[in-house]
């Protein structure tokens, strides 16, 4: 009977959207506004008074596009139910709108018709149709998985360590669990994580949960179908989990030695505190927005590092932000084999078709577009410095969600800027650009070659 209700529904709905991207984008704007629309109740905050417009917005943007700006104190402006909000739409903005859809129709009709799984592939980036319903299902279980383990530990460690009753230990590691799987980035405390930045049993499960969510939901699906050997691993998963690596390493290295010395970050640690502080600044920039040292005390230079990180961020199809390491790594590949004068581009054994360089060329500036746009934009209406202004945009467009203090001092207007960069930044340059095409084009015809002067 469900089957047969739900079955019409969908057709009547999906058929008027000729690309699952538009419906991607449509779901994220629509759950920003129930998300908006929740937090303006009363019950939402601490005083029992409704919040302006723009801070619901802005804050709710914030939690479905999975970045941790914020424009009001989380812990002491929102009750619990506020709280509970801003976890749901996390939790939500980090599965994908459109996966959830997904898993709802393989669970009433058991079979998942042919526009549903382009809806959930466009989402989940799988990379056939035939993998989309096993990287739905990986999608629940691994956020699952990693939740409930992340969930257990900082609950453990908050009852024994610091004497939270039970209650409040189940509800803050829960919460601080998901948003760090999410890569959220949203705390429980002013200070974000800085009072706990020499304690490995909070800092190390949140940032091993940043990464795992950062991976990729298909990523993590392929290690544990090929678990018993990587040389079956994808391309895609190895340009994934080497470059991830390789960012996480460098990042490390260059923002522990800047900031070794600076009494106001790392210098006020022992070696053990400045090693782990180090790490876990390294990782944050994947795109979660946690932060146990002072981001607006940090050296220029590791400013400059921290908007490269964010900027790249983490895996495809996972619930990091930025262009994607994989998109970086191509572009890599991409310029390596132009400097060796190949007339085609090589991966790890693999050719890469043109169709995916183009994608990863167009990704990237269109990335670099709206960051210098909103750069302008900001630096027009605030008096802030150039490189917090930067920090800041790249931080809501990479849905980072680090700050370096200036985001509640931007003006409402700034506020609504950034709101459009974190929805643009969740979306997707690509995603956005199709759900707005009104059809595609196709060239019959080739034009007379002429090849310009480059550089």
């Amino acid at each position: 009977m469900a089957q047969a209700l739900l079955r019409p529904t969908l057709r009547r709905l999906l058929p008027s959207w000729r690309r699952p991207a538009r419906i991607v984008a449509v779901a994220f704007a629509l759950a920003i506004s129930a998300g908006t629309v929740l937090l303006l109740l009363p019950m939402a905050t601490e005083g029992g008074e409704s919040v302006d417009f723009v801070s619901a917005l802005f804050t709710a943007t914030s939690a479905v596009c999975v970045t941790g700006l914020v424009v009001v104190d989380t812990p002491t402006h929102w009750s619990t139910f506020g709280e509970v909000v801003i976890l749901g739409l996390i939790q939500v903005g980090g599965l994908g709108i459109m996966t959830i859809a997904s898993l709802l129709g393989l669970l009433v009709s058991r079979r998942l018709g042919l526009r549903l799984q382009l809806t959930a592939q466009a989402e989940t980036k799988a990379l056939d149709l035939g993998d989309v319903r096993r990287v739905v299902a990986g999608v629940v279980l691994v956020s699952l998985a990693f939740e409930a383990v992340t969930s257990a530990v900082l609950a453990t460690r908050l009852a024994t360590g610091y004497g939270y009753d039970t209650g409040r230990a189940i509800y803050h590691g829960v919460f601080h669990a998901v948003s760090a799987f999410n890569n959220a980035g949203f705390a429980l405390y002013p200070d974000s994580l800085v009072r706990f930045a020499t304690d490995a049993w909070v800092c190390l499960p949140i940032a091993i949960a940043v990464l795992a969510g950062g991976l990729g939901f298909p990523v993590w699906v392929e290690i544990w179908r090929h678990r018993r050997g990587r040389h079956r691993w994808s391309m895609h998963a190895k340009i994934t989990v080497i470059t991830t690596s390789a960012l996480l390493a460098i990042g490390t290295l260059v923002i522990t030695v800047a900031e070794w010395n600076n009494p106001e970050t790392l210098g006020r640690f022992g070696v053990g505190g400045k090693l782990l502080a180090g790490f876990f600044s390294g990782v944050m920039p994947r795109t979660a927005g946690f932060n146990s040292v002072d981001v607006g005390q940090l050296e220029s230079g590791t400013l400059l590092v921290n908007d490269v990180l964010m900027f790249i961020g983490g895996g495809s199809a996972g619930t990091a932000g930025g262009i994607k390491v994989t998109t970086f790594a191509l572009l890599a590949f991409v310029i390596l084999a132009e400097v060796r004068g190949e007339p085609t581009v090589h991966v790890l054994g693999r050719k890469l078709p043109a169709t995916a360089q183009r994608q990863a060329l167009t990704v990237a500036l269109l990335s670099v577009g709206a960051v210098v746009a909103g750069t302008l934009v900001l630096l027009t209406l605030t008096p802030f410095r150039m490189e917090a202004v930067l920090f800041e945009v790249i931080s809501a467009f990479g849905t980072v969600g680090l700050s370096t203090g200036i985001t509640a001092d931007v003006t409402t207007w700034g506020h609504l800027v950034l709101t459009v960069l974190m929805f643009l930044g969740r979306v997707g340059p690509i995603t956005l650009a199709s759900a707005l095409a009104l059809r595609e084009r196709s060239r019959r015809y080739e034009l007379p070659e002429e090849r310009p002067i480059v550089g």
